[in-house]
């Protein structure tokens, strides 16, 4: 897939702002807080209809207007030439995609991938599991309508029975409520198991080829509770026998929604033992396995937007990394000074005050 044409209005600290992409390498350079994290958020937005930064879509909006739109043009493997537009409202958002209007995310979600290399990730390796838990969710249900649907079952089956928790409801209604939550979390459990299978050999092959195969890396599914995962009446059971301690708490402290990801370097985890640049080249590795997912699921090649990560990582890094995203995805990347001439040649973009000046194709900044 590709990105050919982006108008911005209103977002952020973006008036407005057209692009046309010609190359399948386009570089946004200025210092920091000019937009550039703002553009690269706004062609997030197309995958998930939602911001890779914050829950808040209204935090999107220029601050003062009542309300923002992007419009992209894209050639899709599947769909053909197609155009998104989205408008952003303080009261919700309206998406159309070829003249049609989009009225359910499961109709939408995924149907134009991008992968986001942040320097943020490092939260993925050091953060609570609840970011772990994101990654896993979005790389999946992007792919997969029944796992979005098992997660959407589970959440809203869960809400009810906190609910029903802290007004200290009787067993009988919270039996009730239980039933629905179990047939959900039955189904996640056994997604996430199946799909951690599949995104694992992804990680560490995509380890291996950053790291030049210094040591192996490992994902594997942590359950908080796995009484027989994809086992409808033994999670029923399971959240029976946790009624009185979560009726004293008034929360449910046990299933899907507290899972986590077991991330390891040479053996040992990631968190706890891995160096900086292992803990790199291993976030790295996640995006890169979710890139190769999503490609070999749908069959459509995500475009990756990677934020200020060619700094961060040390010359042999950033030339592995860049080895391993191919050549035939597009990269639209952000950066305070332009990329190494040996990461080939990029339509380059300055960056100030949330305007963009395209600038002729690059002769790139000279290799250290």
């Amino acid at each position: 897939m590709r990105l050919r044409r982006l108008t911005l209005q209103n977002l952020r600290n973006i008036p407005l702002a057209e692009f046309s992409f010609s190359g399948r390498q386009q570089f946004f350079v200025g210092a920091n807080g000019q937009g550039k994290t703002n553009l690269l958020e706004a062609v997030g937005f197309v995958t998930a209809l939602r911001s890779f930064r914050t829950a808040d879509t209204s935090l999107l909006i220029a601050q003062g207007k009542k309300e923002g739109a992007l419009a992209a043009e894209f050639e899709h493997e599947v769909f053909g030439p197609s155009r998104v537009v989205i408008t952003l409202r303080t009261g919700g958002k309206e998406v159309t995609c070829d003249g049609e209007r989009i009225t359910r995310l499961a109709d939408f979600l995924g149907r134009f991938p991008t992968v986001v290399f942040s320097s943020q990730d490092q939260q993925l390796i050091r953060g609570a599991p609840a970011l772990r838990r994101r990654w896993l969710d979005l790389a999946l249900a992007g792919t997969d309508r029944a796992y979005l649907d098992a997660l959407t079952r589970y959440h809203r089956a869960l809400e009810g029975r906190n609910q029903l928790l802290k007004r200290q409801a009787g067993a009988a209604e919270l039996a009730a409520f239980e039933a629905p939550l179990a047939e959900a979390a039955a189904a996640l459990s056994s997604a996430r198991s199946s799909g951690v299978q599949t995104l694992a050999p992804h990680v560490s092959a995509a380890y291996a080829a950053l790291s030049a195969d210094a040591e192996p890396a490992t994902l594997a599914y942590e359950a908080d509770a796995a009484p027989g995962t994809g086992d409808a009446d033994a999670w029923r059971a399971h959240f029976e026998k946790c009624r009185p301690r979560d009726l004293q708490f008034r929360a449910s402290l046990s299933g899907p929604h507290r899972d986590d990801l077991a991330l390891k370097v040479g053996g040992r985890a990631a968190r706890d033992y891995g160096s900086e640049g292992q803990q790199r080249s291993l976030v790295l590795a996640l995006r890169l396995a979710q890139v190769a997912h999503i490609r070999a699921s749908t069959g459509v090649q995500p475009v990756l937007l990677a934020d200020d990560v060619l700094g961060e990582l040390d010359p042999a890094r950033r030339r592995r990394f860049w080895a391993a995203l191919g050549e035939d995805r597009q990269v639209l990347a952000t950066g305070t000074e332009l990329p190494d001439a040996e990461l080939g040649a990029w339509e380059i973009f300055r960056v100030a005050g949330g305007a963009f000046t395209p600038e002729n194709a690059i002769p790139s900044a000279p290799a250290p």
